[in-house]
């Protein structure tokens, strides 16, 4: 499954580290790509294991806002 996620307040390769290394680290997801120009993250994931609740909070815990 693939989602796109808007992500607010990034701004450098820092946050796209932050965001991205948040994700995989979640439990289901297999890809996390950060477009900072377009302020979005492309994320791959198995629905069975994680949602995007838990995508969103992951993001948020990292400083950035997550719109849908």
């Amino acid at each position: 499954m693939e989602t796109t996620l808007t992500v607010k307040g990034m701004s450098c390769n820092h946050c796209k580290m932050s965001v991205e290394g948040a994700l995989k680290k979640l439990a289901g997801i297999s890809d996390a790509k950060v477009n900072l120009e377009a302020g979005t993250v492309e994320v791959t994931y198995d629905e069975s294991k994680v949602n995007v609740a838990a995508m969103k909070e992951a993001i948020e815990d990292q400083g950035y806002d997550v719109e849908f």
